[in-house]
């Protein structure tokens, strides 16, 4: 029996008969998959999704300027965003008969950890020096990994892999210490010894209780030292735009050791107020710095709620009455600031009223518990607190 049959007629007997259970391994060995029915109906906007499952570090390596950090769990579902009459919708890709792994790589800067989220990104997965598959990989945002690029793979049993990530010059600004840098494209090569009772063994717990629920599960801390990481997928207490943390959220340092989640930093300069478009908490800030030019400069930080990971791939603009300025805000990134949208505004006050505008939602794809959010466009006026 298949995958897709076996949940079918297992339905929700299947969900309760596993409710709090964890390292279930002979039910993935039936289905290739642990994940239970999703909640009916979904909520519309970010949820506490219906299981948490751990990651496995495969390891790291360099490819250009960038440092890539590659872990992998089991396959599960994700969902792609595209475009349909009109509207964004989010659609639904299902575990294969044949996948083995859901594979992460995530590209980051080793001296400051900053994720770099817009960047061509390649799989390539070798055994004994032959192609053994090479997959779409997607930039996805996971409650668990922050920001990453992922897809589900195929492999050929146990055994000893090479996974190659060839990464892609950046083709957005970059400010600062980085400006100049991340051009230049590079293969990172990572040994992957993979065992599928290790997989199996990975923990993984089903969440009856608290599925469907308003709020995200806590991303994962995960160095290359420190194994899988679980810690059983409790809610994450930070602020709900997620700008009190200042760095990465990644264990271990950035010495090239550690898998970074892609949180969006505290802005610095002063506060120009918060709003939010579909979940999508939008931050704002004037921020006077020579690297950005003799003009006051806006940033806006799009970033998920509860967990404050950035959220790349939006069209996103600002109207200032007070500065009578109106325009698109270009994806930036910056050893301070992080990953955001900015403008260089002349005549950009300190108490200045930002008008904010989701023109295009996000198109990374998701994990469970964000399919439903960051899809809708529209306005907000950002406020203070």
């Amino acid at each position: 029996m298949d995958r897709r049959a076996f949940l079918a007629a297992g339905g929700a007997g299947l969900a309760a008969a596993l409710a709090g259970c964890t390292a279930t391994g002979s039910l993935f060995e039936t289905t290739n998959s642990r994940e239970p029915p999703l909640v009916d109906p979904r909520p519309a906007g970010v949820y506490v999704p219906t299981h948490s499952e751990s990651m496995g570090m495969v390891g790291a390596g360099s490819a250009g300027d960038l440092r890539v950090s590659v872990s992998y769990s089991y396959p599960h579902r994700f969902w792609t965003v595209e475009r349909e009459d009109g509207a964004f919708v989010a659609r639904q890709v299902d575990v294969e008969a044949d996948d083995a792994v859901h594979l992460m790589a995530t590209p980051f800067d080793p001296e400051t950890g900053r994720v770099v989220p817009d960047t061509g990104l390649s799989v390539e997965v070798y055994r004994d020096g032959s192609l053994v598959t090479q997959e779409v990989i997607y930039r996805m945002l996971s409650q668990r990994m922050g920001f990453h690029y992922g897809a589900n793979f195929p492999l050929d049993g146990d055994g000893t892999y090479e996974v190659r990530v060839s990464v892609g010059g950046a083709s957005l600004r970059r400010t600062g210490a980085f400006e100049g840098r991340f051009a230049d494209p590079g293969t990172a090569r990572v040994p992957f010894e993979f065992s599928e009772r290790e997989r199996n063994d990975l923990p993984y717990e089903l969440l009856p209780d608290r599925q469907g629920s308003t709020g995200a599960l806590s991303p994962m801390e995960m160095g290359m030292g420190m194994g899988t990481g679980m810690d059983g997928g409790t809610d994450d207490d930070g602020s709900t735009d997620g700008d009190g943390s200042s760095g990465e959220g990644a264990a271990g340092g950035m010495d090239g050791m550690a898998t970074p989640v892609g949180r969006a930093p505290a802005l610095p300069g002063d506060s120009l107020g918060r709003g939010a478009v579909d979940d999508a908490v939008l931050v704002a800030a004037r921020v006077d710095a020579a690297r950005f030019g003799p003009e006051p400069y806006l940033a806006v930080s799009a970033r998920t709620p509860y967990n404050g990971f950035v959220v790349p791939r939006m069209g996103l603009s600002a109207r200032l009455p007070d500065a009578g300025f109106e325009g698109d805000l270009a994806p930036a990134l910056d050893p301070e600031l992080g990953f955001h949208y900015g403008a260089s505004v002349p005549d950009l006050a300190a108490d200045a009223t930002v008008e904010a505008t989701v023109g295009a939602p996000s198109t990374v794809a998701r994990h469970e518990g964000y399919e439903t959010a960051f899809l809708e466009t529209g306005t907000v006026t950002l406020e203070r607190s």
